[in-house]
């Protein structure tokens, strides 16, 4: 089949990839001029590992990846540990792949890497789908400067402002969460004592949490913070901050978290939107994956994870029947997914509250068993994951169900 994909981020590049290892030609169209991402980090749960793997590019994220050696809580002031769990081994033996934390460039890098080697695949930078029309036949896609490409399928892969899903469904209003974050990357060696834990670190308080980790082997160290307030709806990762603000949103916090806001130059900053399910995500022969149909809040860290099972999936569903049958392929695409992104984005929200506890009782309720639990029966918290990083999408260790229990 000809397939033209919108957007060239991490779901687009995914899916373009197991298309074209499946025998399809792949016309992949990215707006910018260049494709680059925003200095940031990303955490590769096992879930989405092993379909990098299958798609040839695990072991170019290995070489720049930093594997974390523990789940972990803290408190945000104090910097109390609430509980640690070891991960190094657990993840390989209990979820079937390593935990990786990424430089989301590096990422990019490796699948545009892959992607530019498929004689399959043709990218087009500076082209921006701006909308289409089919028939049974066959779908037209019309490019913002007036260019038309016919293919078979079109893929809406354009994040959070799809111009795909709102010819599809309509312009759709977001939910403001009443929080925003902040993101920054630091050199690691700038902050001397105070660097972040060598784990993947959820740092918990009042009305607001952080989340640290390193990149790069550990040459760089990586800040999300997420603060509840109303004054920032803006849904944008590269609009910019100050080193200021970000210290006042955390401000007497422990000086892990203030070492790393002072030293980092750029101080990126984004409000947290939520979007209720899509009734579907398929029109005819064009379809959305990733933020396009499913933007997830990162309280569980897994937005690039879904959007590389949607790419990897699609492309199994259109493939494993004629083009005759092409609807039934998309249907059988939401049925898959629909479950599994559901409940990732409703405990997202539920982490969204878990982290933000305001009062010192609704602080020891919370975190009190869970560092109980940390202490005396640590691979309990680990099973709570098992659900989400077990997950195969490839079928190489069963056919686990949508939510993959």
């Amino acid at each position: 089949m000809k397939i033209v994909i919108a957007g060239a981020g991490i779901g687009g590049l995914t899916a373009a990839l197991a298309f074209s290892q499946l025998g399809h030609a792949v016309t992949l169209l990215e707006s910018a001029a260049e494709i680059d991402d925003v200095g940031a980090g990303i955490q590769i749960s096992p879930n989405a590992l092993k379909l990098l793997d299958a798609l040839g590019v695990g072991e170019g994220v290995r070489g720049t990846a930093f594997r974390p050696r523990a789940l972990e809580m803290r408190m945000g002031r104090s910097g109390r540990e609430v509980f640690t769990v070891p991960i190094t081994d657990a993840a390989t033996t209990d979820w079937g792949a390593e935990y990786l934390h990424l430089h989301r460039p590096d990422l990019i890098a490796a699948l545009l890497e892959k992607a530019r080697s498929a004689a399959e695949i043709r990218i087009v930078l500076g082209q921006r789908v701006a909308g289409f029309s089919q028939s049974p036949e066959a779908i037209a896609v019309r490019c913002a400067d007036g260019t038309v490409i016919d293919a078979d399928l079109l893929v809406g892969a354009d994040g959070i402002r799809s111009a795909v899903r709102e010819q599809m469904l309509g312009k759709q209003q977001p939910n403001f969460t009443g929080n925003a974050a902040w993101r920054l990357v630091v050199p690691t060696e700038s902050l001397g004592d105070y660097a972040p834990p060598p784990t993947a670190c959820v740092w918990v308080g009042a009305g607001r949490h952080a989340v640290t980790y390193r990149l790069r082997g550990g040459a760089l160290s990586n800040f999300v913070g997420v603060v509840e307030q109303s004054d920032w709806t803006h849904e944008s990762w590269t609009d910019r901050g100050t080193k200021a603000q970000t210290l006042a949103d955390f401000a007497g916090w422990h000086p892990t978290i203030e070492t790393m806001i002072t030293k980092a130059r750029e101080h990126y900053r984004w409000a947290l939107f939520d979007r209720e399910p899509l009734p579907h995500w398929s029109e005819g022969r064009a379809v959305l994956l990733g933020d396009a149909c499913h933007p997830t809040l990162p309280f569980l860290a897994q937005g690039a994870a879904m959007a590389i099972e949607d790419g990897f999936i699609l492309a199994q569903e259109v493939s494993a029947r004629d083009e005759a049958e092409l609807s039934n392929a998309l249907s059988a695409y939401f049925d898959r997914r629909i479950a599994r992104v559901s409940a990732v984005q409703r405990g997202s929200r539920a982490n969204m509250g878990r982290f933000h506890r305001k009062s010192r009782l609704s602080q020891l309720a919370t975190y009190g068993p869970m560092h109980i639990v940390g202490r005396l029966m640590p691979s309990a918290i680990l099973h709570q994951m098992n659900w989400l990083y077990r997950y195969d999408a490839t079928g190489a260790t069963g056919a686990p169900d949508a939510t993959g229990r």
